[in-house]
């Protein structure tokens, strides 16, 4: 990426800053707003920015941003309170992610045949986290019950860690059977990769909080350099993980899940900073997405991928959340909701560049043209059925509770935990 692309990209997110007030109260959310940016100044547009997808940059923000996106996310999430308060999205990711990545592979099968098995359910590993991100009117309106959004925001915040050692595991072993490895050469290798990783996070985050809360208590610590302290913590946890020989990504996501666990003084804002450099991030690899990937699959696009993108968006996630809300006395509008509101976005996006870069499949082209088809179709369709979506179930629920019908499991009172949204957007939901 030259200078004159860079400065583009600047001020394209400047621009958005300025008028962000008018834009996220309509329909249009950021992943739409920088994904267009992007295609506008894409080669099959003006064809002012030309990126490759071997470009080095491409991958290095992609990577950092996974990092940040790994720890932010499951900072967030309090497991006290997880496993007594949060019993829908502990369904969601117990039951409900198995099913989809099962059922992805099985139709991935079906409408591309010549996916092999492997190729199959490397494809529906990516495409099993969600981001709720891209409707971010549905985890933050308070037309929706609380339970209902922190299901959502919940889920989202801790499927891409949890789909991460899947995924490793299975391009593991491609490029181990590749390279004419045997199997306990390559299994040596992902248990070390699988152990490790989170052993070094969970120590480096534990400690590293330790060392905040004595801080703070002892009054050594201000609250700006607490937010560098947490940002270079998670910087800290990948390189150490990767010089022991474990995974870099898996420890960043377990420093974030120590981190968050073992905090005394922690509110949203000790996150700011971590949370406002994620969010630049974010918005670098939507742009990026536009302007780089979508062109080169563009000409590629074939009816099987627009099947299977539908089918990932709808069946391939529905039929999986309604099977794992089964006996929670949730209204079938609710799981229709939950159901529709699994948007494939940021975690898809870095998951296929990930696979691009390490992994050695066949037909590996069409695997990263279906995450990008269907991560296109995510980020307009949801984009856009976010605020009408909101509306109408919430005009369902009065309408249900007018006619005496039972919406208590939908109203119960949970622990909110914060979501990934900057503070600015935050703000403009609850003000809208």
């Amino acid at each position: 990426m030259n200078e004159a692309s860079l400065l583009l990209v600047l001020l394209g997110i400047a621009l958005f800053a300025l008028f962000s007030g008018p834009i996220s109260r309509g329909s249009l959310t950021p992943p739409m707003t920088f994904t267009a940016l992007g295609l506008l100044l894409s080669p099959i547009a003006l064809g002012w920015i030309n990126l490759g997808l071997d470009n080095a940059v491409i991958h290095a923000i992609a990577e950092i941003t996974l990092i940040l996106v790994l720890f932010t996310d499951a900072a967030r999430i309090k497991l006290k309170s997880l496993w007594s308060d949060h019993d829908v999205p502990m369904r969601l990711l117990l039951i409900g992610m198995p099913l989809t990545i099962g059922l992805g592979m099985v139709l991935a099968l079906a409408v591309m045949p010549q996916l092999l098995l492997l190729e199959a359910l490397v494809l529906a590993v990516i495409l099993a986290p969600t981001d709720a991100a891209l409707g971010q009117a549905v985890v933050s309106s308070p037309k929706v019950p609380e339970r209902i959004r922190q299901s959502l925001n919940v889920e989202s915040g801790l499927n891409d860690g949890i789909a991460l050692p899947a995924l490793l595991f299975v391009i593991s072993f491609a490029a181990g059977s590749h390279a004419g490895e045997q199997n306990t050469v390559w299994l040596n290798f992902v248990l070390l990769q699988l152990t490790l990783g989170p052993l070094v996070g969970a120590l480096v985050g534990w400690s590293g909080s330790k060392a905040i809360n004595m801080a703070i208590e002892k009054r050594f610590l201000t609250h700006e350099f607490c937010n560098i302290y947490l940002l270079s913590m998670t910087f800290i946890a990948y390189l150490a993980a990767d010089l022991v020989g474990g995974n870099g990504f898996i420890a960043a996501f377990a420093a974030g899940v120590a981190t968050g666990n073992t905090l005394k003084h922690v509110n949203e804002e000790i996150y700011e900073f971590a949370e406002s450099e994620g969010q630049l991030l974010n918005l670098v690899i939507f742009f990026l997405f536009g302007v780089a990937l979508l062109p080169q699959v563009w000409p590629r696009i074939s009816g099987e991928m627009v099947v299977y993108a539908l089918l990932s968006l709808t069946v391939i996630r529905m039929l999986p959340v309604f099977v794992s809300l089964l006996g929670k006395q949730l209204r079938w509008e609710t799981g229709l909701f939950v159901g529709w509101f699994g948007p494939r976005g940021l975690a898809s996006i870095l998951f296929v560049l990930l696979v691009l870069e390490h992994a050695q499949l066949l037909n590996q082209t069409l695997v990263f043209d279906t995450v990008i088809v269907t991560v296109f179709f995510s980020i307009i369709l949801h984009g856009l059925s976010a605020l009408p979506g909101v509306s109408l179930y919430a005009r369902v629920l009065k309408l249900c509770q007018r006619r005496g019908d039972d919406i208590s499991s939908e109203q119960a009172s949970v622990e909110a935990m914060p979501l990934r949204l900057s503070s600015t957007f935050k703000d403009m939901e609850d003000g809208s």
